[in-house]
């Protein structure tokens, strides 16, 4: 791996596999500034697990762009995100993911839950060039809005320059099922914990994608904390 700090520039070498964990919440945001152009060479990999929760102030704000070139045979990407908002706190995200090459993959999965008057956005585009045959991309984005002033905008985009290959996007942004909360309720459990359990489960697949250790309890803590708040 070479990281260019002074252009924001990461080239992942041939057969190499990074993983970049970008934490943001409250006392533990990292420093470092997240490549905003990143090359994967032949048969490289690279995963990025994002986690965003907001500070006390409530008026947090968390942003992240990149433009992801996979430029080898056989590259491979894979974003997972669980980006959660409330109060006045706002999340933006674009990511451009580029498939150069033939036989090259990539997924970006973003789980979204937006209280109080935050706004978050998720604008992602897979670029599949002519050359870039035998592609495989996926790209999905949910999100869950817990009240009436809350907004999400996502935008999943493919730009799709050759024949031979797997695509899709799909987006969802919904509430809660009532019909789960009342199953829950008629087994006891009170509403307030329902609704928790619930978007605890929403956003669990990303945070189990952390390796156990102190920084995946600190984040879990965190994670806790934002839906006994809301």
């Amino acid at each position: 791996m070479n990281y260019d700090a002074a252009n924001t520039g990461l080239t992942i070498r041939n057969g190499e596999h990074t993983v970049f964990r970008i934490i943001h919440c409250p006392g533990g945001e990292r420093k470092e500034q997240f490549p905003q152009k990143i090359e994967v060479q032949a048969g490289g990999s690279l995963e990025i697990i994002i986690v965003s929760v907001p500070g006390s102030d409530r008026a947090d704000k968390f942003s992240l762009a990149s433009d992801i070139r996979l430029s080898g045979e056989g590259a491979a990407c894979k974003v997972s995100g669980a980006i959660l908002c409330n109060g006045n706190s706002t999340s933006d995200i674009h990511l451009d993911i580029r498939h150069v090459s033939a036989g090259c993959s990539s997924t970006q999965s973003f789980r979204t839950i937006a209280a109080g008057n935050a706004k978050c956005a998720f604008h992602g585009k897979i670029i599949v060039s002519p050359g870039a045959q035998k592609t495989e991309a996926y790209q999905e984005s949910h999100s869950i809005l817990l009240n009436e002033n809350a907004k999400v905008e996502t935008l999943p985009q493919l730009e799709i320059y050759a024949d031979d290959v797997k695509c899709s996007h799909g987006a969802t942004i919904g509430k809660l099922d009532e019909n789960e909360i009342f199953y829950m309720r008629s087994r006891g459990i009170p509403e307030k914990q329902a609704r928790e359990i619930l978007l605890q489960a929403f956003v669990s697949p990303v945070i189990e994608l952390i390796p156990e250790s102190t920084e995946k309890e600190y984040i879990k803590q965190h994670v806790n904390n934002f839906f006994t708040s809301i």
